[in-house]
């Protein structure tokens, strides 16, 4: 968290209130689950939803320490996706440590990532209005989606930019977005403010996204925490496999036909994409949002919740992990 808001002090400083909350409401008495959502709250993270949503209160008039047990349930609701992501995808790690499927075995991890959503609704119920209830029942809903989406179209060569686009809109870009929109809501922005907010957030998740689809074809495994080509061995293609296939290259199909895929056929793929383009393809269409983002920040009311915005999308289209 602290080494990617670290040109923010302001915001490290509300985060780690976060961070406190979330370690509180994690510790149950039942002492394996405490084990586990321990590790889970230790794990780092860069924090970007409850971050966006302590930006989006900024544009507001209220003392942003209310939004402390919002952005907890952010950063929980993301928490609980990745653990369940984790066992449906079979993942050994992530931000470079075991995943709780993989620690701890399927069955502890599905009731944790359980655990965790019951939890979100709870502190919601006790510290919030409905609004925010509904609106991230909504969200979840539509993440779930895109993830089934995802699923359902593993390893189909046919899958469209716009099939993609729409895929990680709902699984990735708009709990990103109610992040923005139900901070500044809680914070006493108008309706139609959020709402501009929202979709500032949307193309937001997809640079953020698309990004995230980069570093697997060309990441550090050490820095992005998990094992680089993942998503070709799941079947996922995403955007830079896409973009290559729309080439209809004969060595590339040829590959992705294998029977196994082996780390040497994952390399192949790799570097064939790239040679390709796919890779600059998609690093542009990222910047394309980022550079749309940008432009309707600029828009918002100057000062520091815009200047918290901006320099946040620039961070996220510059990451490396």
């Amino acid at each position: 968290m602290k080494s990617f808001w670290k040109d923010q002090p302001d915001i490290v400083a509300h985060l780690e209130q976060v961070n406190h909350i979330i370690n509180q409401q994690l510790t149950v008495k039942q002492s394996k689950m405490n084990e586990i959502l321990k590790d889970l709250a230790q794990s780092g993270g860069k924090k970007i939803r409850p971050g966006l949503c302590i930006i989006g209160g900024e544009f507001g008039d209220k003392d942003i320490k209310h939004l402390y047990h919002l952005s907890a349930v952010l950063e929980m609701l993301h928490m609980a996706t990745l653990v369940h992501d984790d066992i449906i995808d079979d993942s050994v790690q992530r931000r470079g440590q075991l995943t709780t499927q993989q620690k701890y075995g399927k069955d502890y991890a599905v009731y944790t990532g359980d655990y965790i959503f019951t939890k979100c609704f709870e502190i919601l119920a006790e510290h919030y209005e409905l609004h925010h209830m509904k609106e991230l029942s909504k969200t979840v809903s539509r993440v779930c989606m895109g993830e089934i989406d995802q699923f359902d179209g593993r390893f189909k060569s046919h899958t469209s930019v716009k099939k993609y686009l729409k895929v990680i809109g709902a699984k990735t870009s708009a709990l990103l977005a109610v992040s923005l929109s139900v901070g500044a809501y809680e914070s006493g922005c108008d309706e139609k403010f959020c709402k501009k907010l929202g979709k500032i957030g949307l193309h937001i998740g997809n640079a953020f996204q698309i990004i995230d689809d980069i570093l697997d074809y060309v990441g550090d495994a050490s820095r992005v925490g998990k094992t680089l080509g993942n998503d070709i061995r799941q079947g996922y293609y995403t955007l830079p496999l896409l973009y290559a296939l729309k080439h209809n290259d004969d060595r590339l199909n040829e590959l992705l036909a294998s029977e196994t895929y082996t780390d040497e056929v994952v390399s192949r793929i790799i570097e064939r994409v790239n040679e390709l383009g796919g890779v600059k393809q998609a690093q542009e269409l990222a910047h394309k949002y980022t550079v749309k983002s940008l432009k309707e920040i600029k828009s918002l009311p100057a000062g520091q919740a815009r200047d918290h915005l901006e320099w946040v999308t620039n961070q996220l289209l510059a990451r490396q992990h």
